[in-house]
């Protein structure tokens, strides 16, 4: 695993929490190893990016890696207190007991520690009953459609041994996002506690809906009538249609909002909200009767819509 987990997602260290999302979604998706079966090193690098984002999305750990209290595996580096502290003391520490110098290394010096105290505590063995450790992670991918990602869902996947595991998908899940189930990894091992399954979360892209943070997008189709002299039309939102008035004069890309018609999140009260895009459409094929219209009212109402563009051009 890299170093730095700054670089495993192609940042710097003053990148924002958006900054990291956004790069982590990008890596994912060409990177995950279902996605790319023939790419020999895309599990490599999934791992990698999976362990840097998982470490810098938060806050505390980002800010302890930082501050060279962790590594980039989230592994406490050793306290100065162990060496250093001692290493010109009148007791000279580690150096005289078990022969460790000035340029010991600190990872060996830290192990010895741990040694040291799983004896006192209880013997010969690490605390006195055998070595034990939680096992290891699982990692998988899963793909889900938009609205059950949105509003939240129960699916299941099959693990490579052939067994099913249920998973619930929490309402408001993001693409690229990543679930922890507690204690579906790997066995333990010496009475240890079976790891976690990460489980990254695909959204499918929508025919219609799309999402910007909380809220939803829509382009929605209008007549040349119902922009011209307004009206009531029905617009599809996540949770089914609703009614949505379109004032007179509407321009193609003006944007109406829907308030708390977006997604929802466990723990939010506030929803996001929906914004509704308009776009004017022509008829296919316009009757005589509308072109002959057209025509005349061209001919003494005519409004140049470029103008302003043409002469912003200029300048």
């Amino acid at each position: 695993m890299s170093d730095d987990p700054y670089a495993a997602l192609g940042l710097s260290k003053d990148a924002t929490a958006a900054d990291i999302k956004k790069a982590y979604r990008r890596l994912v998706r060409t990177s995950h190893p279902d996605l790319h079966p023939d790419d020999a090193g895309a599990e490599a690098r999934f791992k990698a990016i999976s362990a840097a984002y998982d470490l810098l999305k938060d806050p505390e750990t980002r800010a302890r890696f930082d501050a060279g209290e962790i590594d980039a595996s989230g592994t406490e580096r050793p306290q100065r207190q162990y060496y250093r502290d001692f290493a010109g003391g009148p007791n000279h520490g580690y150096q005289q007991g078990h022969g460790f110098g000035q340029d010991a290394d600190p990872a060996d010096i830290f192990a010895e520690i741990l040694r040291n105290r799983g004896r006192t505590a209880g013997g010969g063995g690490f605390g006195g009953g055998g070595f034990s450790a939680a096992g290891p992670d699982a990692r998988y991918s899963l793909e889900v459609p938009f609205l059950d990602a949105v509003r939240g869902s129960e699916t299941r996947i099959t693990l490579p041994d052939g067994n099913a595991l249920a998973v619930k998908i929490p309402q408001g899940t993001e693409d690229g996002q990543t679930l922890r189930l507690r204690g579906k990894g790997g066995a333990g091992f010496g009475g240890g506690p079976a790891g976690d399954a990460l489980i990254t979360v695909m959204v499918r892209p929508h025919p219609v809906f799309s999402r910007e943070g909380d809220d939803i997008l829509v382009t929605l189709p209008i007549t040349i009538d119902e922009a011209v002299l307004g009206g009531k039309v029905t617009a599809p939102t996540i949770d089914g249609p609703v009614g949505l008035t379109i004032p007179a004069g509407a321009s193609s890309g003006r944007i109406l909002r829907l308030r708390g018609r977006g997604v929802a999140r466990k723990g939010q009260k506030a929803k996001g909200d929906q914004m509704v895009e308009l776009k004017i459409v022509a008829p296919p094929e316009p009757d005589a009767a509308l072109r002959d219209f057209l025509t005349e009212w061209r001919k003494t109402h005519g409004v140049d819509p470029r103008a302003d563009l043409m002469k912003g051009a200029m300048t």
